[in-house]
């Protein structure tokens, strides 16, 4: 779990710092791309920035609880509690024997799987709002644009000397639509592959320490066997002769 956890903060890690050289290398291009539609565009780039912040805090909200399991299955029984997503692991086994039952297990695994989902909607919805933005982009530039080529073709009057000059000075408009269609395209789009890599990687730190509580509880989880089964009938069947003869009475 140590390696698989913190392979996965090191690789969030290494992608942000490429990324923001990347973005201090190409300053200029980027900038030129932003502006084509500073609004939409302004918008884009606020939203990966959250994401990438959300994710990250997503990570770092992990480490109690990785901290925690560390702890308890190294045999430090009294370790603080986590705090959010393994905290009713914690306080069942507080209260429980070492050996727990098949019930129990199932429970306890589907009570954290719940919670992992839950807390990477969050980044799932982030994402799926990055691909609409581009998305809307896309569809607002190509309004503006086909709206701008029949502007331009309504206005023009071909027996004018000039219309040369006037059809280049009309084309402004369509030109700057298919530039907001794809600029908005292509930043929407590598913002959600962005919040998808890091969001990714969340989950792979999230499955690690899912994978450690899983074979630490199967490694204590008491399985009825048929000797057992076989040894505990006759005891309840003269239970229950016991309690009808009492009835009888």
């Amino acid at each position: 779990m140590t390696r698989q956890f913190h392979s996965a903060l090191n690789r969030m890690a290494l992608f942000t710092a490429f990324l923001l050289a990347g973005l201090i290398l190409f300053y200029g291009p980027f900038l030129r791309v932003a502006a084509a539609n500073v609004f939409l565009n302004g918008i884009i780039i606020g939203t990966t920035i959250f994401g990438i912040g959300l994710c990250f805090v997503e990570m770092f909200k992990l480490l109690p609880e990785y901290k925690w399991a560390r702890a308890y299955f190294s045999g430090r029984k009294n370790a603080a509690l986590p705090p959010r997503l393994l905290r009713p692991v914690a306080l069942i086994l507080r209260a429980r024997p070492v050996r727990i039952s098949a019930t129990t297990l199932n429970g306890m695994l589907e009570m954290i799987l719940n919670r992992f989902e839950d807390s990477r909607e969050s980044v799932r919805y982030i994402t799926n709002t990055l691909i609409f933005l581009g998305l809307l982009g896309t569809f607002w530039g190509l309004i503006l644009t086909v709206g701008g080529f029949s502007d331009l073709i309504g206005a023009l009057d071909f027996s004018d000397e000039a219309v040369l000059q006037n059809m280049q000075a009309g084309l402004t408009r369509p030109l700057s639509g298919m530039a907001t269609a794809f600029t908005s395209s292509l930043m929407g789009l590598a913002g959600s592959l962005t919040i998808g890599f890091l969001g990714l990687q969340v989950q792979l730190a999230q499955n690690a320490i899912f994978r450690e509580v899983e074979d630490y509880l199967s490694a204590h989880t008491s399985v009825v066997t048929a000797d057992t089964v076989a040894t505990i009938l006759p005891q309840i069947n003269d239970n229950i002769r016991e309690i009808k003869d009492t009835f009888t009475e």
